[in-house]
């Protein structure tokens, strides 16, 4: 196989026309196994190959990209960095995008190699045209070179060379294209600064991170929405969260939140702010966030009754996240009335809204009253009951009516509300109570679609694995759940069916 690839190689050099030749080449390359692919291959002249590329013939150009792609990804990245770093470099300045991406997605693989990255590293020129790649109008294109730039910066020699040396000026260059693009090497930026304290020092030296963070308060409202997302994305690492602290973010942001009251145009930046405080209160402390920048919830519990659904929806989900954890459940306890109305509003949401905020809201509620047994006391089971009563004046039948409606989606998320009460004993009460409510959990013939199998059999299987089910519902109840999930989510009955004599 290795001799039939060379001898396709070097026919196709010397041909006018190679299409045919790069179809059964590519034929060839694709029936090694990848593992078997590098050694057939790594003794090869590939210059040929990378020569065909300089054409205006799209079939020939894709042709040899699939060829490529194949071939250098099989290639140990030493291999590639010290025997076709100036191909690789020519296709970042190629004309066609396809080259463009398979010459820095394969430059992210040296990068990651730890002897193969230094030949990277001694190339200024390469890695200023991977930074111009950021500039490009191709998205595609873009992403590829962050992704690489930003594994370079995995090391400090990557560190330094991006910025502590000329390529820090071509950075800044980059990023004085647009908008658009100044963002882009804010993605690359906050990517890197995630890794580690190390590198956010590199990128907060640069000046980087003092830019990203002025755009929080510029005058243009989208510019601002978009900073909000980076500096969210920021936040995700420890180290991230604390040097936004020190620089009093936490405190800028908040408010915002409170001046968004006057501001017209703080619809397009408040989700944001929002998201990014729900963030916190799940990677830090719900009560700690919550008590410190009290305007979060307040604005939360307004934006729930809003009659703006992108609001209404921002609201429902970071509810959801606040309400999964147990300290996030007494932190909305604690506000008593407040919560109460923002409940009924859901509730009605559940019942009326439109379907994708139906949705939302179910998946909301799901969240809030979810409460594993282990984190079951009298306490914590008094207020997930509390706030399912609230829902409705008979939430059982409530849900049940959602669940019976023509569409899957709500079908399912109904089905989740009540496997979130099933482990917990005053909810197996209120199935019990529930006239055929058994009847209706193991009927295999509602809900024909393979996720609301899964969905029913989660519920029953959530009411066999708790310890307080048996004794609830009773033994012939209990037999019944254990044989449905005995028989698994997708069992059919086997109909008989009996021929009669003379019948047509």
């Amino acid at each position: 196989m290795a001799a039939s690839i060379e001898s396709l190689l070097s026919e196709i050099s010397g041909l006018e026309d190679p299409i045919e030749e790069l179809q059964n080449l590519k034929t060839a390359v694709l029936a090694i196994p990848l593992n078997l692919l590098g050694e057939t291959v790594s003794g090869l002249r590939l210059e040929g190959l990378f020569s065909l590329l300089n054409t205006n013939d799209r079939t020939q150009i894709e042709l040899c990209v699939g060829i490529l792609s194949r071939i250098l990804q099989a290639l140990d990245p030493l291999h590639l960095a010290q025997n076709c770093r100036v191909e690789l470099q020519g296709g970042l300045n190629h004309s066609d995008d396809l080259v463009k991406i398979l010459a820095v997605s394969q430059i992210g693989r040296i990068v990651e190699h730890s002897d193969a990255v230094t030949e990277i590293l001694n190339n200024q020129n390469l890695l200023k045209d991977v930074i111009h790649c950021i500039g490009l109008e191709k998205m595609s294109v873009a992403k590829e070179a962050i992704q690489a730039l930003s594994k370079l910066a995995h090391t400090k020699a990557g560190l330094d060379a991006l910025f502590q040396s000329n390529l820090l000026k071509d950075l800044k260059d980059v990023m004085a294209t647009n908008d658009v693009i100044r963002y882009r090497v804010y993605e690359l930026v906050v990517d890197v600064s995630s890794v580690s304290p190390v590198s956010l020092g590199y990128c907060a030296n640069s000046g980087f991170i003092s830019q990203l963070l002025g755009e929080l308060t510029g005058d243009d409202v989208l510019v601002r929405a978009t900073a909000i997302e980076m500096v969210t994305t920021l936040a995700h690492s420890q180290h991230g969260r604390q040097y936004l602290h020190q620089q009093g973010i936490m405190d800028k942001i908040s408010n915002m939140i409170i001046g968004a009251e006057t501001d017209p145009f703080s619809s397009f930046y408040l989700p944001g702010l929002v998201k990014f405080f729900g963030n916190l209160a799940i990677m830090d402390s719900p009560q700690q966030i919550c008590e410190c920048y009290p305007a979060f919830l307040q604005k939360v519990f307004e934006m729930a009754m809003d009659q703006d659904p992108v609001m209404t929806g921002v609201a429902l989900d970071t509810l959801g996240v606040l309400g999964s954890t147990v300290e996030g459940k007494q932190v909305l306890q604690k506000t008593g009335e407040k919560f109460q109305r923002v409940l009924k509003r859901m509730s009605q949401l559940a019942r009326n809204a439109t379907t994708e905020m139906r949705v939302r809201c179910l998946e909301a509620i799901t969240l809030l009253l979810t409460l594993p047994a282990e984190q079951q006391t009298e306490d914590l089971l008094g207020l997930t009951e509390s706030w399912f009563g609230v829902l409705s004046n008979q939430p059982m039948e409530m849900f049940r009516g959602i669940s019976t409606q023509p569409f899957p989606e709500l079908h399912i998320r109904a089905l989740r509300v009540f496997t979130a009460i099933a482990c917990q004993p005053w909810g197996q009460k209120l199935m019990v109570a529930s006239p055929g409510f058994v009847e209706f959990i193991i009927d295999r013939s509602t809900g024909p679609s393979k996720e609301s199998k899964d969905a029913k059999f989660e519920l029953v299987k959530a009411l066999v694995d708790s310890t307080s089910t048996a004794e609830i519902f009773g033994n012939q109840h209990y037999l019944r759940l254990r044989a449905y999930v005995r028989e698994g989510p997708y069992y059919v009955t086997a109909v008989s069916s009996v021929t009669v004599e003379g019948a047509e």
